[in-house]
This record gives structure tokens, sequence and C-alpha cells, in this order.
């Protein structure tokens, strides 16, 4: 075995055992040894080798400057068989649209959602927190220095997207403050992502 091939092995071998949470190409290079020039020329290599081979079923994807090892897109609806499974709940329409809201609008605090949305949002907020799909981003400045909110990394991931630079915008005028607005959040929520997974 050569030794590019034996630091793709390498490569490969780190990004299966540490799954969704990733490395950078930094982090590799400080584990593997190796410069950070060259962890890229095989990163490269090896992505275009997955990508190349249809019998292989993974594939390795860069987000936020995070590199996994994840599943072809091609192979969804393979994993949605194993994925749907009835003791598994999905996020209820109350948690979709808090996200949608957190997304859009953040760093937000939890009073904002629920002027914006009408109603109490403390289990949605828990439910998205445990699902690591938002957090606490810091401390609004205000009376009582209420908690912000904001989408992590695991929503990046989700939606497949490498910084939340990439939401497409909401068209300002659809966003005026009328009883309609968590409406529209969702529904242009649902439109941009569509299909994403």
């Amino acid at each position: 075995m050569t030794k590019t091939m034996m630091l793709q092995s390498r490569i490969e071998s780190l990004l299966f055992v540490v799954g969704d949470d990733g490395l950078t190409i930094k982090q590799l290079s400080q584990l593997l040894g190796e410069p950070e020039e060259l962890i890229v020329q095989t990163m490269e290599v090896l992505k275009t080798t997955y990508e190349e081979d249809l019998a292989r079923g993974l594939t390795i994807k860069e987000i936020a400057g995070v590199y996994q090892l994840i599943t072809k897109s091609e192979l969804a609806d393979t994993i949605q068989r194993l994925v749907e499974n009835p003791t598994v709940q999905s996020l209820s329409q109350a948690s979709l649209e808090v996200l949608a809201i957190v997304a859009y609008k953040q760093p937000i605090t939890r009073v904002a959602i629920e002027d914006l949305r009408g109603v109490k949002c403390e289990r949605p907020i828990q439910t998205l927190a445990s699902r690591g799909l938002i957090k606490e981003v810091g401390r609004s400045e205000g009376t009582g220095r209420a908690i912000l909110y904001g989408t992590t990394k695991e929503f990046l991931n989700y939606f497949g997207l490498n910084s939340i630079e990439e939401m497409p915008p909401l068209p300002e005028d659809e966003l005026v403050e009328t009883e309609q607005e968590t409406d529209l959040f969702m529904t242009k929520f649902q439109e941009t992502f569509s299909g994403v997974k």
C-alpha cells in the first residue's frame, strides 16, 4: 500500500469514527501528523474516488469547514426505510414554526418568538434544543438578560448548508406584522427546503 493510499485509509477511518461531528482539515492534520496541504490534496482524491465509484454508498461532504463521511443522496429512499420508525417522532408543526422563526430572525429571544407566533413556545424550544437544531447563543441587553437563540451546525447539516448565509432571504414585503406572519414564515421555510433532504 502506497503512502497516499494509507493516508486515505487513515482519513476515512477517522471520519467514520467521529460520525456526525466530522473533522476539520486542521484537526486531521494534527491527528495524522501530516501538513494541511497534503490533507487537502488527499481529501480531494478521496472525495473523487467516492463520487466516481458507483458501488460505494458513502461519500465525503464538507459543511461549514467540517468534513463528514455521509451516505450518498441518491440512496435517500433506502435510508428512509430504516429511519421511518413509528417510535421516532418527527418535529411537530409548532417546532417547525419556531425553527423557521429562529433560522430567519436569529439571534432571537423566546419572548420575541412568542410575539411572532402568538402562543407560548417553551416546549418547541426545548425539543429543538434537545435535537441540537437550536442553541443558546448569548443574552439580550434588555431587562432580565433573556436568552438569545440561534441555529446550530446540526441545523446546517440537516438542510445541507455550508453557512446560514446560504439561506435564501424571505421577501421583505411578506414580513409585515400581521396575524398571517407565522404562516408566511412556514410557507417560505417549507418552499425553501422542500426536497433538500
